[in-house]
């Protein structure tokens, strides 16, 4: 919070300004639109934070405090502060390496103002809006108490699309901090060239607070250095890049062989760092991804979806041609889109590991229809959707978004309305009939990716009772948990508890996880016969595999299936020796029942099930 205040803003005169649209200071906070946070990207105080963190020096070189630029004032307490946490790691002396094993850059970063060639225009880049959408122009207005007729968006079966206006008046107040604010309290000297109680923006001549008007359209669009023009890729190269070099070296200072997790700006090309020395190959490509329809809507739509990245590429001479017709073409979409994400990351940084550090869905879809009724098919199937396109894309890995411990179905992950959480304090057991086929909306549509036989009214052919009589509890795990009767369960399990190779010899040709056919698929090409210590392994779920109900066909070679401790959780690997050459495996398990909330009579939890069986959410 300190740093709002560094930089002159006034976080208690926010809500009325609309300089930013949060959860905590929302009028109705039950009432706060679906995820109308994300717009804060383009509201006033995101982009004087941006701004000042990357580009105070070159935008805002009035800006003082302690002798120094607001960006290195900003920069170097951010920095410290991971320095300072790096070095009680350190001292702690059990933590490196296991569990920890690198560092990620700033979440999320974006540019601010900068690169911005009109403040009194929405930029064409700008894809999403959604509530009131104003200008830079009428941000700074309204920050500095005037008000503006804004623009209202919504976003409908298509897209967002413009729904009208409305007057943003607060009435005088404004966003930043009032001239007669007292801020000694932080201990910092603020330089008396930096007036408080007046925009920053127009201390620098960017408008005229006598008459309200415009100077300099493109103040931000054109760096003061040099005069060159600056569009997001300038920035990312010239502006973001310098920070996260200082970051990484401060990190490589204390830990010399650490991992670092290079996350630019989301979905923006990454900085062109290709065989010059920014190239670590300790380096991991960290970037995130959401499929924004289902985000925004908190709907699974399978009829239609859009190559959101292919649109941002110039991939189509119009977005129209972005839309994917038909749940198997959404699926392909995801893929491809990752697949793209990740093979620019190479382009543009080289040779390294993608990992997708942010991927997820939110569960409150359709108005909280599965928190009714315990049938999460629509989860499901979104959920499985991303993970093929993981799968599918070869990404070298993923970090789900997220894991609450206090989510709850009202107030989902507590944080603006998201509720992106695979656990919840709030998923007991509902009643069967809650859940029953009539009542369902899974697709029962034989063609459909997710479908699953025990979606329709067909008979399922495993249950727990049958299922428990295949495991030896002996053999699972010696630990019971006393209260796990009472346990919540996780959500979509189905999903996200999938197979996985763990260490391959040879090259990966293809693999993934068919959740409607309950079948793992792995295809290599090896350099030579594996060595008796090191053949291939993967990671099979009994959750999907339940011993003595699986079976593993191989192009050649022998396997084993074991139960084995790893950090405490039993886990089931599968080893396969096999020949140099192409060679593939298939194992198949049981189908399971998909969509209802297990955890009934009928059916145990997923939490339960994990415990016995060992499943390890990874």
């Amino acid at each position: 919070m300190w740093t709002l205040y560094a930089c002159g803003l006034d976080p208690e005169n926010f809500a009325v300004t609309e300089a930013a649209v949060v959860h905590n200071t929302y009028p109705d906070p039950a009432a706060f639109p679906k995820m109308i946070w994300t717009t804060n990207y383009m509201r006033l105080v995101c982009q004087v934070m941006y701004t000042l963190f990357f580009g105070g020096r070159d935008f805002a070189p009035k800006a003082i405090i302690d002798g120094k630029n607001i960006q290195d004032y900003l920069q170097e307490h951010f920095i410290g502060a991971c320095e300072h946490l790096a070095g009680r790691i350190q001292e702690a002396g059990d933590l490196w390496h296991d569990p920890i094993v690198g560092w990620e850059s700033m979440n999320e970063p974006n540019r601010g103002l900068i690169s911005y060639q009109d403040i009194t225009q929405i930029p064409s880049e700008q894809k999403l809006q959604k509530g009131t959408s104003p200008t830079a122009w009428q941000a700074i207005l309204t920050g500095s108490g005037r008000a503006c007729e804004i623009a209202t968006w919504e976003f409908g079966g298509l897209g967002p699309y413009k729904s009208g206006s409305v007057l943003v008046d607060p009435q005088g107040t404004l966003a930043w901090l009032s001239k007669d604010y007292d801020d000694t309290k932080y201990g910092w000297k603020r330089d008396p060239g930096w007036r408080l109680g007046e925009c920053l923006w127009a201390q620098h001549g960017v408008w005229d607070p006598k008459t309200d008007t415009v100077l300099k359209k493109d103040y931000f669009g054109i760096d003061p250095k040099n005069g060159a023009k600056i569009d997001y890729e300038y920035f990312t190269n010239h502006y973001w890049l310098p920070h996260y070099r200082a970051y990484s070296s401060m990190v490589k200072s204390i830990f010399p062989d650490s991992l670092m997790f290079f996350q630019p700006p989301v979905l923006e090309i990454p900085p062109s760092i290709k065989g010059t020395e920014d190239d670590d190959p300790n380096m991991i490509f960290a970037p995130h991804f959401y499929d924004g329809i289902t985000l925004i809507t908190k709907k699974w739509n399978r009829v239609w979806n859009v190559d959101v990245f292919g649109v941002l590429r110039g991939k189509y001479l119009t977005p129209a041609f972005a839309i994917k017709i038909g749940e198997t073409a959404i699926r392909n979409c995801f893929s491809h889109q990752l697949k793209a994400i990740r093979d620019e990351g190479t382009q543009y940084t080289g040779v390294h590991p993608c990992i997708f550090t942010e991927i997820g869905i939110p569960y409150d879809m359709d108005d909280k229809y599965a928190y009714k009724t315990g049938n999460y098919s629509s989860q499901i199937a979104a959920l499985d959707a991303n993970h093929f396109a993981l799968e599918d894309s070869m990404a070298n890995g993923f970090a789900l978004w997220t894991y609450v411990v206090n989510n709850g179905h009202y107030w989902g992950d507590s944080w603006n309305g998201e509720d992106l959480s695979i656990f919840s304090l709030d998923d007991k057991a509902v009643p069967a009939r809650a859940f029953s086929p009539e009542e369902s909306r899974a697709s029962v549509d034989t063609n459909s990716p997710t479908f699953s036989r025990a979606q329709s009214t067909d008979t399922l052919s495993v249950n727990p009772s049958n299922l428990q009589k295949t495991i030896s509890a002996e053999r699972m795990s010696s630990r019971r948990n006393d209260g796990e009767g009472d346990v919540a369960g996780l959500r979509a399990a189905e999903a996200f508890i999938r197979p996985t190779p763990v260490a391959v010899h040879g090259d990966i040709s293809s693999y993934g996880f068919d959740l409607k056919n309950c079948t793992f698929k792995l295809a290599l090409s090896a350099p030579s016969s594996t060595a008796e210590d090191a053949p291939t392994v993967c990671y099979v779920p009994e959750f999907h595999f339940p011993s003595g109900q699986t079976s593993v066909e191989v192009s050649g070679g022998k396997w084993t299936m074991t139960c084995e401790e790893t950090n405490g959780a039993l886990q089931q690997i599968l080893r396969w020796w096999h020949a140099e050459g192409d060679q593939s495996i298939v194992v198949k398990g049981v189908v399971r029942k998909a969509g209802s909330a297990l955890g009934t009579d009928e059916d145990e939890g997923y939490l339960q099930q994990c415990q016995k069986q060992a499943c390890a959410v990874m």
